[in-house]
């Protein structure tokens, strides 16, 4: 985190936008759950096409809540090392992560070297 350690207030602020953050993906994942559904095989009522088409359309919500899993687990688990203290330093080596790198992405885990 480069010279300077986030104050109290900055970390605060931090883990208040992870943890809203955090909510808009549980909900989003809640609101889709329809579209991940099975799809019901009835070719009464619908065409093969556009089973084929939902069925796509299932596939692509299955992959999209499959990311939001993982980033709700990234973000727990940034949330918390910052309730530990330890918010800002590598899993692995445990050497200060740059402030730099924490800006593009404050979910992560590793500094550069550990990264690589």
């Amino acid at each position: 985190m480069s010279d300077r350690a986030m104050t109290d207030e900055e970390l605060a602020a931090l883990r208040a936008q992870l943890a809203a953050k955090l909510e808009t993906l549980r909900t989003s994942s809640e609101t889709s759950a329809d579209d991940r559904k099975p799809v019901a095989l009835d070719q009464q009522s619908v065409g093969r096409l556009s089973r084929m088409d939902a069925m796509q359309m299932q596939a692509m919500a299955q992959a999209s809540e499959q990311r939001r899993k993982q980033e709700v687990m990234r973000i727990e688990s940034a949330i918390r090392r910052i309730d530990e203290g330890e918010y800002g330093y590598c899993v692995t080596c445990g050497d200060e992560i740059s402030e730099k790198r924490l800006k593009a992405d404050p979910t992560i885990p590793t500094c550069i070297n550990c990264a690589k």
